[in-house]
């Protein structure tokens, strides 16, 4: 039977847990989310000229899309460019398909949860942590997610734990300086409190607030069975 004591100590083993981020100008940086101490991996994309205007014509006459699909590495440039449903614009679809592999390939995964949204609002606006052992983002055009570093959240402020109360007031960071963003484009590694050993150290991120007729294409990967 553990103890108080011995409960005290577990508590304050997490609580000290560090955590830090690390970048890289080239895909095989994402490797990085295999260290124990990093909760996020952001891989500095730069979209070239022809996959910029594939997703700004997409955008365009798409103002309302969303694809949610458990997909394969062999299968997923046929789904997702059917899903666009524009074969004039083939460069977006290599692209996600491209990310789809690199994904798979780096967790031994056979199938990845995909899913491809256009969006005008917040999709999670407040602060949170993820579900789940590991999640790819990137933002092809549009205001990108925005998380804070481990050591700047006081993780109690965090769902019930606001008090109903934004984020911005309930003492989860102590200064907006303390909230980072992600450029467009960039390709992110978000360690969730699924993966093993990174309980209640998952990173706390959200979805940015976006000016009225502002949209974003977001994509997201995850685990798949």
């Amino acid at each position: 039977m553990i103890s108080i004591n011995q409960l005290d100590d577990l508590s304050s083993a997490i609580s000290e847990k560090m955590r830090r981020i690390a970048t890289s100008k080239a895909p095989a940086g994402l490797t990085e989310i295999y260290q124990e101490e990093i909760n996020l991996v952001i891989w500095q994309r730069e979209l070239n000229v022809t996959v910029k205007k594939a997703v700004s014509d997409f955008l365009a006459s798409n103002r309302t899309f969303q694809i949610a699909q458990s997909i394969t590495p062999q299968s997923a440039l046929s789904v997702v460019r059917q899903s666009l449903g524009n074969e004039s614009q083939p460069a977006l679809g290599e692209n996600i398909a491209e990310l789809v592999d690199m994904f798979c390939c780096l967790f031994d995964l056979k199938r990845a949860g995909l899913r491809l949204t256009v969006l005008d609002r917040a999709m999670c606006p407040k602060f949170h942590v993820d579900k789940v052992p590991c999640r790819l983002v990137s933002t092809y055009q549009g205001m990108s997610t925005e998380w804070l570093p481990h050591h700047a959240v006081d993780r109690t402020k965090l769902g019930i734990g606001s008090n109903g109360y934004s984020d911005e007031q309930s003492g989860l960071f102590q200064s907006k300086d303390d909230i980072h963003q992600l450029n467009t484009g960039d390709v992110a590694l978000l360690k969730g409190e699924l993966w093993e050993g990174n309980e209640n150290a998952g990173l706390v991120h959200r979805s940015p607030a976006l000016k009225k007729g502002e949209s974003r294409l977001l994509l997201t990967l995850d685990f798949s069975d």
